[in-house]
């Protein structure tokens, strides 16, 4: 196994999946730089490989099993007996609306007459959602305008890029930092932003970023 297997084994993944190597990263819950040219190496010039972490990401984020990313890396051109799953109509609202009552029932899940369609990959989640980025707080990763595919049947683990409805209604997008029995930290990606700590019985309900616009 070489270093620059994993590499191309990475980016054919992402072009079978549709996606570039940064729309690979973001809907793996990475920085959208993680997997970029430039940090294939170091500054001396000696090898960076990826994680171990990061690669089981990809493989959650892809439902690419751990055997077909290995015939990848063995030197597979595509994925064996993939098919691209057509792109799927979700529901699509925009971040600012989002905390207007009417748009999600108790359990987190899109109801109403009130939200656009749009279509994007399929995320497997029968209740996923789109939603239209609006600010800069998740700057450089989620820009103005960007539309982000959130799975409510995700499972979210620390680290991972998060819509929060909080009880009083706010909806943000933001990096889970921590989550305790009785607390939770998001972070803002933008240092110019804050980041914020509820008690968890001030949250309504978190669902995961799976994937984002290019």
């Amino acid at each position: 196994m070489k270093h620059d297997d994993i590499w191309r084994a990475l980016d054919t993944l992402a072009a079978e999946s549709g996606l570039s190597t940064s729309g690979l990263a973001r809907a793996a819950g990475l920085d959208a730089t993680t997997f970029n040219s430039s940090k294939r190496s170091l500054g001396d010039g000696r090898d960076r490989w990826p994680s171990t972490e990061s690669i089981s990401k990809v493989l959650v984020a892809t439902g690419c099993s751990l055997e077909t990313f290995a015939s990848l890396v063995s030197g597979a051109r595509t994925v064996p007996g993939a098919q691209r799953s057509p792109a799927r109509r979700v529901p699509l609202i925009g971040l600012a609306q989002a905390g207007s009552d009417g748009f999600f029932d108790d359990g987190g899940y899109p109801v109403g007459g009130g939200w656009d369609e749009v279509s994007m990959p399929e995320v497997g989640d029968p209740h996923a959602y789109a939603l239209e980025i609006s600010g800069d707080s998740m700057e450089p990763v989620f820009r103005d305008g960007d539309l982000v595919i959130v799975s409510p049947g995700a499972p979210i683990r620390r680290g991972d890029r998060v819509v929060v409805r909080t009880q009083a209604g706010q909806v943000m997008a933001k990096q889970l930092a921590r989550r305790s029995a009785r607390r939770i930290e998001l972070l803002s990606l933008n240092p110019a932003h804050p980041g914020y700590t509820f008690d968890l019985q001030e949250i309504a309900w978190i669902h995961r970023i799976v994937w984002a616009s290019q």
